[in-house]
């Protein structure tokens, strides 16, 4: 099973370097603690209330990468969760990109950071893939700002699907050539 480590320095101004890994099971309590927030619930698709949910969601987690169809790290910054990045393979070249940030970690460029570091990943690392697809409801405003500045291009506005009830918007990415 492939497992990957990625590291984003400190910045200029002053915020803590980020390591990104596959989650594991000292996960399970912050990733709890994490999901107490109505805001991080209303765009995913998981709940986690307790033990049972955030091992079941590790399992998943460990599953893509077993399977190399799902990639996805835990984001720290000092060793406490601050958030998630993920990469699930999809057709061809291509593949969709999705995060989630911590309430207390938001509005501090921590998910373009994680976003940057897994996109460069993506495109270095994983044979074949082009371009990275984000994906968020039109109504997710904060989305839309991680996306565009880590160079994420809006393409087009896609109908709802379930499980999410409004319309969504793609962005693209393509790799350097």
């Amino acid at each position: 099973m492939l497992t990957v480590e990625l590291r984003v320095d400190p910045t200029p101004a002053g915020h803590p370097a980020l390591d990104l890994r596959p989650w594991d099971d000292s996960d399970i309590r912050p990733l709890i603690d994490v999901y107490r927030d109505p805001v991080l619930r209303r765009w995913t698709r998981l709940p986690i209330t307790g033990v049972e949910d955030a091992l079941r969601w590790l399992e998943v987690q460990r599953d893509g990468w077993r399977s190399g169809e799902r990639f996805s790290f835990a984001v720290l910054e000092e060793g406490r969760l601050v958030g998630n990045v993920a990469l699930k393979r999809g057709a061809a070249h291509r593949s969709e990109v999705g995060y989630w940030t911590a309430a207390g970690a938001r509005g501090r460029g921590i998910a373009p950071r994680a976003l940057e570091a897994l996109t460069g990943w993506a495109f270095d690392a994983l044979p074949g893939v082009t371009r990275l697809e984000l994906l968020h409801q039109v109504d997710n405003s904060a989305s839309c700002r991680v996306a565009e500045k880590t160079g994420y291009v809006y393409r087009r506005t896609l109908p709802a699907r379930p499980p999410f009830p409004l319309d969504g918007h793609e962005h693209v990415r393509e790799a350097p050539e």
